[in-house]
């Protein structure tokens, strides 16, 4: 992560937080370790979900170079976080979602396939890693269905294509 975003990244980490705001979430701006970093969340019930309470959380970073590396370590702090957050009651009738995203002007390939690979999972929490690239908008992550976590998947799909649209 770089605490310096250039004007690419600042616009995109803008416009981010408008259509997380046009969605309904509280978005708020936090210091991590010298970084601003752009904080979303949302909580959403639903029967179909066998009424479970699902909250989501988006947290976006500046970065000028997107690894994989980078993007792990992102991953396991933003999940870290919202566990902290929102996690002491997951599992019976609550989960935790969490899209970390690293927005850079340079991403590794590597970085791109390893969020695109598969979601990541924890007991009643899942993250979805996303790599932006802000110069064109693309935004790798993974968007399929997996076996563990299904019931959530066009939700978080949809919310996943709101949030960072497929450029």
């Amino acid at each position: 992560m770089d605490t310096t975003a250039t004007e690419p990244v600042q616009a995109y980490l803008t416009a981010t937080g408008e259509r997380l705001r046009a969605d309904g979430c509280d978005v708020t701006i936090e210091d991590w370790g010298g970084t601003p970093v752009l904080i979303g969340h949302r909580g959403d019930f639903k029967m179909r979900w066998m009424a479970t309470k699902l909250h989501l959380f988006t947290i976006a970073a500046p970065a000028t170079r997107v690894t994989a590396a980078s993007l792990e370590t992102f991953s396991t702090s933003a999940m870290d976080y919202v566990l902290a957050r929102k996690g002491q009651l997951r599992g019976l009738q609550n989960g935790v979602a969490v899209f970390p995203a690293l927005v850079g002007t340079e991403i590794e390939p590597a970085a791109a396939a390893w969020a695109q690979e598969k979601q990541r999972l924890r007991f009643a929490a899942l993250a979805r890693p996303v790599a932006v690239d802000a110069r064109t908008g693309a935004a790798a992550a993974f968007r399929g269905n997996p076996s563990l976590g299904f019931i959530y998947a066009a939700h978080l799909r949809n919310k996943l294509n709101a949030y960072f649209p497929v450029a």
